[in-house]
């Protein structure tokens, strides 16, 4: 019998990538969460007609409202789920490979773009080296932890940017990383907007910096998709 997964969904302001996520035909089994920003009225339309999804709501930040999520999680395992990533019809199937072997804390899956850009194989190749090389995935990876470590450690910590990497840092200190060869593919709407190259290298020197020491309530002023979350920085939610 499968451990039960809750996948835990935090958006704002897209209610159309959150209508195609919960669209997928491929969640049998599994406990679906949505966190939601407060005051995001947008996503009225889709909370109204899925009553059989778990609605959560915290002040906006995707750490703030992926912690929201996971405190009403009744699963193993916790799959943390960006609204414009998509996974595999056989995505448990990761999962199931993960809960077989104790020492494993957390997993990912393969980062893959929707675009045919030669752009686009040259980044998932570059992911799939710093995965291989240094077990850093993002979280448009599909991240997924056993919900005791999760807990155990915390959780996210509340920071602006860099949640992800933080949080896998720590996972670390707690057990293996397990790297699925299934793909979860993430719209590439982000690169055509900004440009390839121009995207990929504020990626670089966003990671760049911070391993370099800047804190992230400075780093959010790079991103200009998150430079205006609000509130403090780096404070976690012990679930």
């Amino acid at each position: 019998m499968r451990s039960l997964v809750s996948v835990i969904v935090p958006v704002f302001d897209d209610a159309e990538a959150l209508r195609r996520v919960l669209d997928a035909p491929n969640w049998a089994g599994a406990e679906l969460i949505v966190a939601t920003a407060a005051g995001d009225a947008s996503v009225a339309p889709v909370r109204s007609r899925r009553p059989d999804v778990i609605w959560t709501e915290s002040d906006r930040g995707r750490a703030r409202q992926m912690n929201a999520g996971a405190a009403v999680a009744h699963g193993r395992w916790l799959l943390f789920l960006h609204a414009d990533t998509r996974l595999p019809p056989d995505w448990p199937t990761a999962i199931d490979a993960a809960e077989r072997d104790p020492r494993i804390a957390a997993g990912c899956f393969r980062f893959t773009l929707d675009s045919p850009s030669p752009a686009a194989r040259l980044i998932e190749r570059g992911v799939r080296l710093r995965v291989d090389w240094l077990s850093l995935p993002y979280g448009d990876q599909a991240l997924f932890v056993r919900s005791d470590i999760f807990r155990a450690i915390g959780g996210y910590a509340e920071l602006p940017i860099m949640e992800d990497v933080d949080l896998v840092r720590r996972l670390r200190a707690r057990g293996r990383l397990f790297r699925s060869p299934l793909p979860a593919m993430t719209s590439a709407r982000r690169w055509e907007r900004d440009g390839w190259l121009r995207r990929t290298a504020r990626h670089l020197a966003l990671i760049s910096l911070y391993f370099a020491g800047i804190p992230p309530d400075r780093l959010i002023w790079l991103d200009r998709a998150r430079a205006t979350h609000p509130g403090p920085p780096a404070r976690r939610m012990y679930l």
